[in-house]
């Protein structure tokens, strides 16, 4: 079983027998049922359902000369609420199965973002030959299967003013650094050793969370796997229709960047609510909306 499946909701099933009645469940009455057609035939299919809000189980296979769907893997998914960015995203197919990564370069962070890819139909059958697809609008989201909540900084409003300035200013520099600005690549080197300076001198006398407050990094050796501190925007409670279990839902700025994520309530360690913190290790999807099909988080 996918290690992930606790995230939503399934952390109490007890053997394989379990699990394939769930499912033959997805399979038999799917909320989503798709497949990808080629030269007439039908190739790789996908058959989806939520068990709590957006949440649920994913199953892929292929559909045979009889019009059989035929099991090969499966999944847990959160498709998540909010379109985050547009940008142009490439394709990365995993292994010797039907399953890609989304790859995107958001050049006003100077970062790029890797993520588990939940939806068959947004890259089959409509990519360039090198596997892209240009001004797509990304809906991120992620599970999590271990996390604290943390208290929030105290902020004046001054401060998040001169923050978010701040925060423009840097982007501005990352995009004019990647054309080839020497200044833009001079002051980015100043600022880090400024900003190295002040971590030394801030280390000895403050809790590290209290000068960190925010980040995001690769975690452990999956590429679409992230370790993040972030704020709570908002949060909501779910239950699980089969298992009864409780799952936090929840969408957190972190970084610049913008997700929903799902953690069973098992896993998270304390109560989340606006403007706390949530602080664990997450596996990053994503889905491709189209643009009459959008809802911006913004």
């Amino acid at each position: 079983m996918h290690d992930y499946m606790r995230a939503v909701g399934f952390s109490s099933i007890q053997n394989k027998k379990e699990f394939q009645e769930i499912l033959e469940q997805v399979i038999r009455e799917p909320d989503f049922d798709s497949a990808e057609v080629s030269g007439g035939l039908f190739g790789c299919a996908e058959k989806s359902r939520d068990f709590l809000a957006g949440a649920g189980i994913t199953v892929r296979g292929d559909i045979d000369e009889n019009g059989e769907f035929n099991y090969e893997y499966c999944f847990p998914h959160y498709n998540g609420r909010y379109n985050c960015f547009k940008e142009d995203v490439a394709f990365e197919k995993l292994a010797d199965r039907e399953e890609y990564n989304g790859v995107c370069d958001l050049l006003d962070q100077g970062v790029s973002v890797i993520f588990h890819m939940n939806r068959l139909l947004d890259y089959a059958g409509s990519l360039s030959a090198d596997r892209r697809k240009s001004g797509a609008h990304i809906r991120l989201s992620a599970l999590s299967i271990s996390g604290k909540v943390l208290i929030p900084l105290q902020r004046s409003r001054e401060e998040v003013i001169r923050q978010a300035k701040d925060a423009q200013i840097h982007r501005n520099m990352l995009s004019a650094a990647r054309q080839g600005d020497q200044d833009a690549l001079e002051n980015l080197t100043i600022q880090d050793i400024d900003l190295y300076t002040s971590l030394m001198k801030r280390i000895p006398g403050e809790d590290i969370l209290s000068i960190v407050e925010t980040y995001f990094m690769p975690y452990g050796i999956a590429v679409d796997q992230y370790s993040v501190l972030g704020d709570i925007l908002s949060c909501r409670e779910e239950v699980n229709e089969l298992t009864g279990e409780k799952v936090w839902q929840m969408l957190i700025s972190c970084n610049g960047l913008y997700f929903d994520m799902c953690i069973n309530s098992r896993d998270l360690l304390g109560t989340p609510a606006p403007r706390r913190r949530f602080r664990g290790n997450i596996w990053l999807q994503g889905c491709i909306d189209h643009e009459d099909d959008n809802k911006s988080i913004f």
